[in-house]
């Protein structure tokens, strides 16, 4: 059994680690390159670095900031925010990132996903989706719809048919983020995690929401997530990743654990 993984999500605006509810009220709480070595030293799986503003601003991505990470972990790391073409991907990559994650260029220009695919392989690209929960219709029959942007653009796109086109294009993995439960610590969106999970065969990554370690092993299990992603729980410092992955660990789910 493949064990799950549990990433810390950096989320960073003008080279600061910042945090808000739902998208909106965002604060600044650290610096990213200290959090990543933090988060580090504490066994997290991967890390997660997103330039929040980078797409809505029409900049690119802050390459200083990932290179300082970068240098700073020895573990996985995937990048995204304000990559647009390939050339970016392969900045980043060049940067020190592991993964590169395509958001809201990719809902633009969909081929971006099977260009990257095909220049660094399925495994370096990730297809970053923010949903939120809307009413049933022609338009959007499963009931969840892709927002870009930082979830500032609805796009009128269904989130189940978006996730099966990113695995047809080429994304080897998604991460699903939730907008309605991002940074309430209430749980993540289980419902919407298993219905993408269940239906790609690449694996998901689930986002917003993590508030106890029992939520986590909702969305591993319930939810048939790969991994999930933190931040607001362990951000504050009310849970320690090792804390986490005891309580995964005592509930039997395959966790890597090395100490």
């Amino acid at each position: 059994m493949l064990s799950k993984r549990i990433i810390p999500c950096l989320d960073v605006r003008d080279g600061k680690l910042t945090k808000g509810i739902k998208f909106k009220g965002n604060v600044d709480i650290g610096d990213p390159v200290e959090m990543a070595k933090f988060y580090y030293d504490q066994g997290a799986d991967e890390l997660v670095f997103y330039d929040i503003t980078a797409s809505s601003d029409h900049r690119n991505i802050m390459l200083e900031v990932v290179e300082k990470v970068a240098g700073t972990i020895f573990i996985p790391f995937s990048v995204g925010g304000g990559i647009r073409n390939l050339e970016d991907m392969r900045a980043v990559l060049l940067a020190g990132a592991e993964k590169i994650s395509v958001n809201s260029a990719a809902v633009k220009t969909p081929e971006i996903i099977s260009q990257g695919a095909n220049a660094f392989g399925n495994q370096c690209v990730v297809l970053g989706m923010d949903v939120l929960k809307v009413p049933v219709s022609a338009t959007i029959p499963s009931g969840y719809e892709v927002v870009i942007h930082g979830g500032r653009k609805p796009m009128g796109l269904d989130a189940l048919a978006w996730a099966k086109r990113g695995q047809e294009l080429g994304a080897g993995e998604i991460c699903l983020n939730s907008i309605d439960a991002d940074g309430t610590k209430e749980g993540y969106e289980l419902e919407l995690t298993s219905l993408i999970s269940r239906a790609v065969e690449i694996p998901v990554i689930a986002s917003g929401g993590a508030g106890r370690p029992e939520h986590l092993a909702e969305v591993l299990t319930k939810g048939s997530a790969d991994a999930a992603l933190i931040a607001s729980m362990t951000h504050y410092g009310e849970y320690t990743v090792k804390q986490i992955k005891d309580h995964l660990h005592g509930a039997g789910i395959a966790i890597r654990r090395f100490w």
